[in-house]
């Protein structure tokens, strides 16, 4: 922290501003990024970024790799909800490749996905309370977290960075032990939701804290390149999965939750309605895996040897298993040349990929499009001429993760 002083006007009486260091490493930021605040006493005169303290050079180092090489990659970059982005990198993947994945894939892709986003939204909400001075809630829903944790292992044996599914798909069925803990999910977490809510919605403290901080216009949303809660909480109704429907989302019936002023309270507010609509559309995804009978029930992947790992089992004991194995693991296997973009509603917006590939067996060229990056160039807009408290919770509600701005 120092001191400096501006020169004003001959008569005028001198000012004294603070530049306080909010990062890289501090207790109430949210990762391994820098604000510098120029502070009038606890007011932002102004605010500027840095980031890259963790920068990975993810894209470069993908130009090297294969297709399922890649794939761990992106766990690291919004590693609150892992499997949204190894969804988004596989469905990529079947753009370039032209694999057309059966129905059954595509619904069980939507109960992780939503799972997934439920667990971002809920850190995110409960931090937001934590930073308000409330940690109660962030304990209480905590352990829901740990819930979908349990059912990411069941499918994929990780919990954190994921890893989880395959191009055309997924590696293995889902157990019977994974369905019942989806349904332990959707029975018991709507309570403790509606418990959440209550603790915070129409707690006073709690809106005096967040009502009118950081708020952003549609118009400066938009012009900033917002997508996902935070832009619709300025009043944009704008969802990838309306406006370019993948995974089969055209096949669900959900609402889009939008806010009026883009502030704290309505980021919060919006990221609550779309747990709602999450735990919707899990109910709806596993109804419809109902009609699934036989061998349809057993389908988890699409018809694609040249990507799809053969089973461990033959790989031990048989030659052409094993032959497989490693052509697909190593990247032996070439890629038809093509130019794609593919983007998912990621749990903060919009996360895509633009893939380049001339033919080989690595990606010619990869770009992560990263919403917390885009978003984060908001920041001193947002906090200027705010209070140093407020510069936390706007931090907060906007759910900056440090792993998916510096790729």
């Amino acid at each position: 922290m120092s001191e400096q002083h501006i020169r004003l006007p001959e008569g005028s009486i001198e000012k004294t501003t603070t530049t306080l260091n909010l990062g890289p490493t501090h207790p109430a930021t949210h990762g391994v990024f820098q604000n510098i605040l120029e502070l009038d006493g606890e007011r932002i005169v102004s605010a500027d970024q840095t980031v890259g303290y963790i920068h990975r050079a993810f894209e470069k180092i993908a130009e090297r790799r294969p297709l399922y090489q890649i794939t761990p990659l992106t766990d690291r970059l919004n590693y609150c909800s892992a499997p949204l982005n190894n969804m988004g990198w596989h469905m990529t993947c079947e753009k370039l490749l032209g694999v057309k994945t059966p129905k059954r894939v595509d619904y069980l892709r939507v109960i992780i996905m939503e799972l997934a986003r439920i667990s971002d939204h809920l850190i995110c909400n409960s931090i937001v309370g934590v930073d308000s001075g409330a940690y109660t809630g962030f304990l209480y829903v905590m352990q829901y977290r740990e819930l979908i944790y349990e059912i990411y292992e069941e499918i994929c044996g990780s919990r954190l960075t994921t890893n989880i599914g395959r191009i055309g798909g997924f590696e293995r069925n889902f157990n019977d032990i994974a369905f019942q803990k989806i349904n332990k999910f959707l029975d018991e977490y709507p309570a403790v939701l509606k418990e959440f809510e209550n603790l915070f919605t129409r707690n006073r403290i709690f809106m005096e804290r967040t009502i009118g901080a950081g708020p952003i216009s549609a118009d400066r949303a938009l012009n900033y390149g917002f997508t996902g809660p935070n832009l619709r909480a300025a009043g944009v109704d704008y969802d990838v999965r309306i406006q370019n429907p993948y995974s089969s989302y055209e096949d669900f019936e959900f609402t889009i939750p939008v806010g009026t002023t883009g502030d704290c309270y309505d980021r919060f507010l919006v990221r609550n309605e779309e747990m709602w609509q999450s735990l919707s559309l899990i109910k709806q995804a596993m109804q419809k895996l109902e009609q699934f009978k036989g061998a349809e029930a057993e389908i988890y992947h699409a018809d694609v040897p040249e990507y799809y790992l053969p089973k461990k089992k033959d790989v031990y004991t048989k030659m052409e298993a094993l032959i497989w194995h490693f052509k697909i693991i190593m990247g032996e296997i070439d890629m038809p040349k093509g130019e794609v973009y593919h983007s998912i509603e990621g749990a903060n917006g919009e996360v895509g990929y633009y893939f380049i590939s001339d033919g080989g067996r690595a990606p010619y060229r990869l770009h992560f499009r990263r919403p917390c990056f885009i978003y984060y160039q908001a920041y001193s807009e947002l906090t200027k001429d705010a209070m140093l408290s407020d510069a936390i919770i706007v931090m907060s509600s906007l759910n900056l993760i440090a792993g998916e701005m510096d790729a």
